[in-house]
């Protein structure tokens, strides 16, 4: 957007216990220079077991950054507050504030917050359509399904959940593509006549309102500031985090969790 992003993002901590200590010091290094230490280390130089236990007690700091959201965020916003400040040819603070970041529980979540932000740009009457909204990954993936491909560069969709569960977005990509044009197609005012009533299946497998999607669709961000799930998946979440209460849970709980059972 014109003076701010949004950006969907899976850590995959998984993957980073797997990591020896070559691949920690390799990413770190991608972000900053490291130290001397293990500057020698990636070069392939012998160091004795003392500079390795002093070069593994670093890593662990360093393994652990990199799958911290907020060390991935001040990395990101330094990055681009860098080259916009050289593209103005100003100095100075660029970002108004810290970033805001909510925790997606389950798929009604996932896909209520992936829809918001493939159509910021439609809501903002910056785009049309999702194919033409530049800068979102619905554009990168309408582009890419053309090829009868999905992008490298964003996490995959694999299917409706399964056993075993591989890992990536848990729908098929083109329940999601049409999810993405049916909402587009409601947040145009001027289009609504031309709004097919016959519902994208993603829908009625996460069992939400075509109403209620269309609310989250244009206030995801302002109703859910933390915790974002069904009401069961919050509660849940909050006992586990020693929480009483958190903001927003009533409407988790209205918008986000299953009807009540049919007799």
């Amino acid at each position: 957007m014109s003076n701010h992003y949004h950006v969907v993002l899976f850590v995959n901590q998984q993957q980073a216990d797997g990591w020896d200590l070559l691949e920690v010091v390799s990413r770190w290094h991608r972000l900053c220079k490291g130290s001397a230490l293990s500057q020698r280390f990636y070069r392939g130089e012998s160091l004795d077991s003392a500079e390795l236990t002093r070069l593994s007690e670093v890593a662990k700091t360093w393994k652990a950054r990199l799958t911290d959201i907020s060390w991935f965020m001040r990395y990101l916003n330094e990055f681009i507050a860098r080259e916009a400040n050289r593209e103005d040819q100003c100095s100075g603070r660029f970002w108004e504030g810290r970033f805001k970041s909510q925790a997606l529980l389950d798929e009604k979540a996932l896909a209520a917050c992936m829809a918001y932000v493939d159509l910021n740009p439609i809501r903002a009457k910056m785009a049309e359509t999702p194919e033409t909204s530049d800068h979102t990954s619905i554009k990168q993936r309408i582009l890419s399904a053309k090829q009868a491909q999905q992008p490298t560069t964003l996490l995959p969709f694999v299917g409706n959940p399964k056993e075993p569960m591989p890992t990536g977005l848990p729908f098929r990509l083109e329940d999601y593509i049409e999810l993405v044009d049916w909402s587009g197609r409601c947040l145009r005012e001027d289009k609504r006549g031309a709004i097919n009533e016959k519902l994208p299946p993603i829908l009625d497998r996460l069992q939400i309102d075509p109403k209620q999607w269309t609310y989250l669709n244009r206030n995801f961000e302002s109703r859910f500031k933390f915790l974002v799930g069904s009401g069961h998946t919050v509660r849940a979440t909050c006992e586990q985090l020693g929480k009483r209460w958190v903001h927003g849970i009533r409407e988790c709980e209205r918008l986000l969790s299953l009807p009540p059972a049919t007799p």
